[in-house]
């Protein structure tokens, strides 16, 4: 995907979210480290844009939720979570780049549910590559992109990679 066709694609599912969304007073998103914030940022900016609202955008950080924590790091990284309003009654779309095994949204629900118990939680992934090793689905996906066990999708944005775009990658043996 090229740079436009991410911000078209974001079109599209801030359209989605808006046509799903029955209050928008309760809605709220959650981006999960790292790139699902820009994601929620920039769907949160096309919202306003649409509606003349400020749609609030949470960090979520999963590391110490992770299922694979211990063979990941003995000292794994924590960066903050940042969720600066109640999630206790509202509807919250969790936001992430990519959807794969369904263990990074697993993760993110446990954190989640420590900060409060939302009324709704739905689950937006710019690309959902299949692979799902628990049952996880999303609500609102970007794009549905068939891999093979031996590619990887990488997601780039201006913010944290200074580019634009998203690949299809072919790992080699190790």
């Amino acid at each position: 995907m090229s740079a436009s066709e991410i911000d078209r694609t974001l079109v599209r599912l801030a359209h989605e979210i808006l046509e799903r969304t029955t209050d928008l007073n309760k809605l709220v998103f959650i981006g999960i480290r790292r790139r699902g914030v820009p994601l929620a940022e920039r769907l949160a900016k096309k919202i306003e844009t649409l509606e003349n609202r400020k749609i609030p955008v949470g960090i979520l950080d999963i590391n110490l939720y992770r299922d694979d924590l211990s063979t990941v790091s003995t000292q794994p990284v924590v960066n903050a979570t940042d969720i600066p309003f109640p999630v206790t009654d509202m509807h919250v779309v969790l936001i992430d780049d990519v959807l794969y095994t369904g263990r990074t949204v697993r993760a993110a629900l446990d954190a989640l549910f420590d900060h409060g118990r939302p009324s709704k939680v739905q689950l937006l992934a710019l690309i959902d590559r299949g692979w799902r090793e628990l049952p996880v689905e999303a609500t609102y996906v970007g794009r549905h992109v068939q891999t093979a066990a031996n590619e990887i999708i990488e997601v780039k944005f201006q913010e944290i990679d200074g580019m634009e775009k998203v690949l299809l990658a072919e790992v080699t043996g190790a």
